[in-house]
């Protein structure tokens, strides 16, 4: 079984800061509303929870 890692702190009401082995992102919003997460990666991910167990997410890689 391989060794993971992640562990999220809450920065300030709706931002948190995600950390796992790789990487660090910072997510903003959550809750009924959408989510934004930007990730030390180049990774850029919209996300919305929708009625009835559907979700929406758009992802996108920044150019470094």
């Amino acid at each position: 079984m391989p060794f993971t890692f992640r562990k999220s702190f809450r920065i300030l009401p709706g931002v948190r800061l995600n950390i796992n082995r790789r990487s660090w992102s910072i997510t903003l919003g959550g809750g009924n509303g959408p989510r934004y997460t930007r990730s030390s990666t180049g990774r850029d991910t919209l996300s919305q929870n929708l009625p009835g167990g559907f979700g929406w997410r758009t992802t996108r890689r920044r150019r470094q």
